[in-house]
C-alpha cells in the first residue's frame, strides 16, 4: 500500500508577546483615566471655591463663633437653629420680605420679559439695535445700577421727581427710598430694570426655536393670535419658563448688592431680606456662627423649593 500523505495541520494562532499585552493594558488604563485627569483641575477649583466654603458654613452653624468674644467660642450643637426658629422675630420678618421680594420680581420680570421677547421676535426695522439696547442692562453691575437709580430717586435733583412735578402728578418732592409707602416699590423697580433682560434673552432664544410651520397650521385651522399664543407658544416655552423662573428666583432670593447699597434694609426692616439679615449678623455684628445657621436655613429653603418646583413644573417631561 502506498503511504497516504499526512493531513495538513491547522495554522496555529499567533500569540502576542507578553510585552505587547502589557503595553496594551497600560494604554487602555491611561485612556480610561484620561477623562478624569482632564476634569481634575476644574474639580479642584470647585472644591476650593464651592465645596470647602459650603462645608465651612455648615461647620460654623454648629459653633458659637464671635470674633469679638473669642472666649465664648465653641461647639453648641443645634442651639443656633433653636434660637432662629423660636426666638428670632427678625428672621421671620426677613423671610416674609424675601418671599414678597422674590414673588414680585419673578412675576413682573417674567411678564415684561415675555412681552419684550415677543416684540423682538417679530421682524421690524432696527431690531438689532433694539435687542442691543434691551440687553445692555444685564451687563451692568448692581452697584452701578444702584448709583443710577439713587440719582434718579433724589428728591431734590432726581429726574423722577423733576418730571413728575413738572407734569403735575406730584406737588412736592418724595423721599422714595425713605418713605415706608414707596421704598419697597422703588427697589423693585430698580431691580426690574436689571432683571427683565434675562427673561427676554432666554424666552427669545426659545421662541426662535419654535418651527414657523406650527403657526401656519394654527392659522389654517382658524386660530386667533391669542389662541396661537396659548395653544402653541406657551406649551413650547414651558421648560424655558420653568428653568428661567427657578434660576431667577434663586438669584433674587440671594440678592444683596442692590438692596444693601440702596436702603441697607431700611427704613426699619421693610427691605431686610434673609440674605441681608445674614450679612448684618456675620459682617456687622461679627456673629459668624449665628449667621452661618441662618445661611444653612436659607440653603435648605431654596433646595426644597427647587425640588418641589421642578417636580410640579414637570421640567423636561413633556
Amino acid at each position: 500500500m502506498r503511504n497516504q500523505p499526512a493531513a495538513a495541520s491547522a495554522p496555529r494562532p499567533r500569540v502576542a508577546p507578553a510585552s505587547d499585552v502589557v503595553r496594551r493594558r497600560a494604554a487602555a488604563r491611561r485612556r480610561a483615566w484620561l477623562p478624569y485627569l482632564c476634569l481634575l483641575p476644574a474639580s479642584l477649583l470647585i472644591g476650593a471655591f464651592v465645596v470647602y466654603p459650603v462645608g465651612t458654613v455648615f461647620y460654623y452653624s454648629l459653633q458659637q463663633y464671635d470674633v469679638t468674644r473669642p472666649y465664648l467660642n465653641g461647639f453648641v450643637g443645634l442651639d443656633n437653629f433653636r434660637q432662629v426658629m423660636t426666638a428670632d422675630d427678625v428672621f421671620r420678618a426677613s423671610l416674609a420680605v424675601s418671599v414678597k421680594w422674590v414673588g414680585s420680581e419673578v412675576v413682573l420680570q417674567l411678564v415684561l420679559g415675555m412681552a419684550l421677547a415677543l416684540v423682538l421676535n417679530s421682524a421690524f426695522r432696527g431690531r438689532g439695535l433694539a435687542r442691543s439696547l434691551l440687553f445692555s442692562p444685564w451687563a451692568v453691575s448692581g452697584v452701578v445700577v444702584t448709583t443710577m437709580w439713587k440719582l434718579m430717586y433724589n428728591p431734590f435733583t432726581g429726574l423722577l421727581d423733576t418730571v413728575l412735578m413738572r407734569v403735575g402728578v406730584i406737588h412736592s418732592p418724595i423721599q422714595w427710598l425713605a418713605d415706608v409707602n414707596t421704598v419697597f416699590a422703588s427697589v423693585v423697580a430698580a431691580e426690574l430694570w436689571r432683571g427683565v433682560p434675562f427673561f427676554a434673552i432666554v424666552l427669545l432664544a426659545a421662541l426662535q426655536a419654535i418651527p414657523p410651520d406650527l403657526y401656519e397650521a394654527a392659522a389654517v385651522d382658524g386660530a386667533s393670535r391669542w389662541q396661537a399664543f396659548t395653544r402653541v407658544t406657551l406649551p413650547l416655552l414651558k421648560d424655558a419658563i420653568v428653568l428661567a423662573t427657578l434660576l431667577r428666583g434663586v438669584w433674587e432670593f440671594n440678592n444683596v448688592d442692590l438692596i444693601y447699597t440702596m436702603t441697607a434694609g431700611g427704613p426699619g426692616d421693610l427691605t431686610t431680606t434673609l440674605p441681608l439679615y445674614v450679612v448684618n449678623q456675620a459682617i456687622r455684628y461679627h456673629n459668624f456662627g449665628y449667621g452661618s445657621a441662618l445661611s444653612v436655613i436659607g440653603f435648605l429653603i431654596l433646595l426644597l423649593f427647587a425640588i418641589l418646583y421642578l417636580r410640579l413644573g414637570r421640567f423636561g417631561r413633556d
